[in-house]
């Protein structure tokens, strides 16, 4: 009998064609079909005990089709011996290029300036200045893969100087011309012009941007977020667009998400906004699919997933068979 995967994420048709030769894919997956399953692929789903039970004894593998893993329980899974697995450097260049496209659209007022086109009313220029980016500061907070990514296109190809923050960064850490690195988060948000956040939800990073931190922030400045919507008091930074203390904000993610159909956010001309599509790209979509598919047959074969999120779950279920 062939190993049964379930997945609620529908895989590039070459990393499907991949795991098909050695197992029975249920695709796409309600949870009617989770039973039974010894991986399941996951892209908001929650999950915890309920669905660990659901599945049953044979799961042993629960893996992320992308980076964040808030909607994953890790403890509970490894308390069960089911190891869970994410896809960290799939979605890297796709989202690093999101966030300073999103950027480079609130600071030259493009979704505006193509609605007035389009609308056939354009007359004068009036609230189509744009902001030239060169010599603005770029805060970033948290300095991984995107961040990193995010800091060479910017320090290197706009020329803007870049501040960072990111506690967990090692002294030793390479950092390209332009980069420089700063103790406290108050000291980086007093001195950027435009700030992007680049860190994963976790209760210590829950509404990490803030009323205090937006007003921190300098007069005019403009916001990115491509990270998790929680990260950000939403509430507190409609008030600073509202009032005019930022300048503009570029937002693929939302707390909660969707935003309802009311979020005063969506009807704000200084915000540019995407649904959570940042990681969504031909390539971003094709690596994503290839690194899970990668990971669950690293399991089926008794081999430990590569990006393994907690390494004391280690072998978990694995150690039965």
């Amino acid at each position: 009998m062939p190993p049964r995967i379930w997945t609620e994420v529908a895989l590039h048709p070459e990393a499907l064609a991949r795991l098909q030769a050695y197992a029975e894919v249920v695709m796409p997956g309600p949870t009617d079909t989770l039973p039974g399953a010894d991986a399941a692929i996951i892209g908001g789903s929650v999950v915890d005990a309920a669905f660990i039970e659901r599945a049953g004894p044979r799961l042993k593998l629960v893996i992320r089709h992308g980076i964040g893993y808030n909607t994953l329980d890790v403890p509970c899974a490894t308390r069960y011996g089911v190891l869970c697995a994410n896809t960290p450097d799939a979605p890297t260049e796709s989202t690093a290029e999101h966030a300073v496209g999103l950027m480079l659209a609130v600071a030259k007022v493009i979704p505006r300036s193509d609605r007035l086109m389009r609308s056939g009313v354009l007359g004068p220029r009036q609230g189509l200045l744009g902001v030239e980016l060169r010599e603005r500061t770029l805060g970033i907070v948290g300095y991984g893969r995107i961040g990193r990514r995010v800091a060479e296109i910017c320090a290197l190809g706009l020329r803007m100087p870049v501040l960072v923050f990111d506690p967990f960064l090692p002294p030793s850490a390479a950092l390209p011309d332009g980069v420089v690195v700063l103790p406290t988060l108050p000291e980086l948000l007093a001195r950027a012009d435009v700030l992007t956040l680049h860190v994963p939800l976790a209760p210590e990073t829950h509404h990490l941007i803030g009323e205090r931190e937006l007003r921190l922030l300098r007069p005019g400045s403009m916001l990115i977020n491509v990270s998790r919507g929680p990260v950000v008091d939403e509430a507190a930074l409609i008030r600073a667009l509202a009032d005019g203390h930022l300048g503009g904000a570029g937002l693929d993610v939302f707390d909660p998400e969707p935003p309802a159909p009311d979020n005063p956010l969506l009807a704000m001309e200084n915000v540019v906004v995407t649904p959570h599509i940042a990681s969504y790209t031909d390539k971003g979509v094709w690596r994503m699919s290839q690194a899970v598919v990668d990971q669950v047959l690293q399991v089926l074969a008794g081999e430990r997933p590569s990006c393994l999120i907690d390494p004391a779950a280690w072998p978990g279920r694995l150690a039965a068979v």
